[in-house]
């Protein structure tokens, strides 16, 4: 009979992680972000108990700090003790934020279904299902928050040293027909973490590596055919992570003469989704409209993501008649509180005016006035962007200010933003 595996892989679940980078969230959405990570944890539970799953894989930061409340250490542990119940064991390594040092005599307390692999050394174990070998899993977490850049963390893990390591207590480790790696690591993404080179990896004997550390999805080499995966985090902590956030399903089978092949289903955990909304208003006509534009563009993003509740930063952008009303801060703090009224399950953190009045550049261009000529400097120094760059730095750098490092990848867009405001300005005055 062919065989079958499946199995939940998930990390960087970062329980107890603080709410962080928001400006005016209420305390209602306070309490529902600092309950978001807890709720995408148990969701995680609940699919893996409802899916019937051989085992679940947490690949490092199962905590968001090395010394976790009582309140998120107990949530934590009755997740597993859950699973255990339900007959699936669950297989998790050490990550940087919860190295393997500071987990101390609490190893003890995981439920006999919990198994915390090693950190010296690659750390090996069969799962059997119905007494029979099903997967060889060889893992390795963090001793320490560091890990030593001349050390690959997956050094040493492969199906031929899982047998062998494996041979006296279980003589038949061989016949396990998959086998899976699990690592915390930053590949060559992120050097500081536990550097691997992915073509290692994809040498070694092994199925599947189930990584950790990334909070984005990552697939190599490709979907079609996964050796190494990242699920991501389970639930965004910030605006920075955005969009859909969650877990794979991992199914494999035995095929003869090739090695087994992994199919993958993302499934979304995230209780809410965070988003930076660009969003062209140049089409509206009223304030009414710019409200509905926006909660239409929510709805949107909530289909997308799969989740009901959304905090986003939106930023108005476009040459519109509107601009004049968009550039007061009552007004657009009045906008703010329209889009939120509008529906409960969403939240507009902030509310930006990135708009420009409707004028003829060209026209004003070509002219012999002051905004004239300022719009035709204003090009020389567009063309020449390494040039202004390294004064805008310097100018930073003698007032003691840090140089923001969207600085050269926005030069363009910050230059249009000082011309429009100098633009708005002598408009005002001719007024």
């Amino acid at each position: 009979m062919t065989k079958r595996i499946t199995f939940l892989h998930t990390a960087d679940l970062h329980i107890g992680a603080p709410v962080r980078g928001f400006c005016n969230l209420t305390e209602e959405w306070q309490a529902r972000l600092q309950e978001a990570i807890p709720a995408a944890f148990d969701r995680i539970v609940d699919l893996a108990v409802s899916r019937a799953v051989d085992f679940v894989v947490v690949a490092g930061d199962a905590f968001d700090i090395t010394k976790p409340s009582y309140g998120d250490f107990c949530r934590f542990f009755a997740g597993l003790a859950r699973l255990g119940e339900a007959g699936i064991p669950t297989y998790l390594v050490a990550g940087n934020h919860d190295p393997f040092a500071t987990w101390g005599k609490d190893v003890e307390l995981l439920p006999p279904s919990a198994h915390l692999l090693g950190t010296d050394g690659p750390s090996y174990v069969l799962h059997r299902r119905d007494a029979e070998p099903l997967c060889l899993i060889g893992a390795r977490g963090y001793r320490n928050q560091a890990w030593p850049v001349d050390e690959s963390i997956a050094e040493g893990i492969s199906r031929e040293r899982a047998v062998a390591a494996l041979r006296a207590d279980e003589p038949n480790a061989d016949a396990a027909p998959f086998t899976v790696g699990i690592v915390h690591t930053g590949l060559d993404l992120d050097q500081s973490k536990a550097y691997c080179d992915p073509r290692r990896l994809m040498q070694a004997d092994v199925d599947y590596w189930a990584c950790g550390h990334l909070h984005k999805r990552l697939v190599k080499p490709s979907e079609e055919s996964p050796r190494i995966v990242f699920p991501g985090c389970i639930q965004g902590r910030d605006l920075k992570e955005s969009g859909k956030r969650g877990c794979y399903l991992v199914s494999m089978e035995e095929s003869d003469g090739r090695a087994p092949r992994a199919v993958l289903e993302f499934v979304p955990t995230a209780d809410v989704t965070f988003h930076t909304l660009r969003l062209d208003v140049s089409s509206c006509l009223t304030l009414a409209d710019v409200s509905q534009l926006v909660v239409s563009q929510l709805f949107l993003e909530s289909g997308r993501d799969q989740c009901e509740q959304m905090v986003v930063r939106v930023m108005l952008e476009g040459a519109t008649d509107l601009h004049a009303f968009l550039a007061s801060p009552d007004v657009l703090s009045d906008l703010r509180r329209r889009i939120n009224d509008a529906y409960p399950k969403f939240f507009c953190d902030v509310l930006v005016d990135r708009t420009v009045s409707r004028r003829d550049r060209d026209a004003a261009r070509r002219g012999a006035t002051f905004a004239g000529q300022l719009l035709r400097v204003a090009d020389q120094q567009s063309a020449r962007s390494e040039e202004t760059i390294n004064y805008v730095q310097s100018e930073l750098v003698k007032r003691g200010i840090d140089v923001p490092a969207s600085l050269v990848r926005r030069i363009d867009e910050y230059g249009f933003e000082a011309e429009s405001l100098v633009m708005d300005l002598l408009e005002e005055e001719s007024l």
